[in-house]
């Protein structure tokens, strides 16, 4: 799978982000995007293939596996490392609207098209909300899922058409088990980096519309 429009994505939006964004888009692409590349995507590449139980029931494996891993762990992290990112591009396409009315207009409307005020405000704000309850739910449906974040050694799995009880054997678990820890951390912490960059916007402004207002009082 090619990750070129997700680098180019947090590429262009880290010119119009703050410092807690830029580092926010520094954790994405070096502890997440270029980690998952390199080394989890392989770690998982052949997961259902070596799945195995005690027992050669044609089908047991399949069932037992698909009830313990409903969903692929590194297609959920792919589609979270998507859709965490996806907010971004309210920014960059509000930017690009604030541009294209500057030349259907002939004339600078904006004293800086790329500055975070205003209406571009909001749509900052909006995104880093979204990246936030994306990145909440995103763990959320991981816990939910696996039942926590570990990944057992062995699974016993009595689903039919195994005949009874049989013990499944999950490969590499324990490597598994640190990356899965590192991604949560990872994740984890871009969530407060989120809410971090949240209270320190509104902070600033709300100190910047006071004192706007405490010079039209003073004048």
């Amino acid at each position: 799978m090619s990750w070129a429009f997700l680098r180019d994505l947090l590429s262009g939006v880290n010119k119009y982000s703050t410092g807690i964004g830029r580092i926010w888009v520094a954790v994405v692409f070096m502890f997440r995007l270029l980690v998952y590349v390199a080394a989890a995507e392989n770690i998982w590449k052949h997961e259902h293939d070596e799945f195995e139980c005690n027992i050669k029931q044609p089908g047991c494996e399949n069932v037992c596996f698909d009830h313990y891993f409903p969903v692929s762990h590194i297609r959920l992290w792919a589609l979270q490392l998507i859709m965490v990112s996806t907010p971004s591009l309210l920014v960059v396409f509000h930017v690009a609207y604030r541009e294209n009315r500057e030349k259907h207009h002939n004339q600078k409307l904006y004293k800086n098209s790329g500055k975070i005020d205003g209406g571009l405000l909001c749509t900052y704000l909006i995104s880093l909300i979204l990246k936030t309850g994306l990145e909440t739910v995103f763990l959320v449906l991981f816990y939910k899922l696996y039942n926590g974040f570990k990944i057992p050694h062995l699974v016993k799995c009595d689903i039919k058409p195994c005949p009874n009880t049989v013990d499944c054997y999950i490969s590499k678990p324990t490597e598994k088990m640190i990356f899965l820890y590192f991604l949560v951390a990872t994740s984890c912490l871009c969530i407060i980096l989120n809410l971090g960059e949240l209270s320190y916007l509104i902070f600033k402004y709300s100190v910047k519309c006071y004192l706007k207002r405490h010079v039209k009082k003073q004048q």
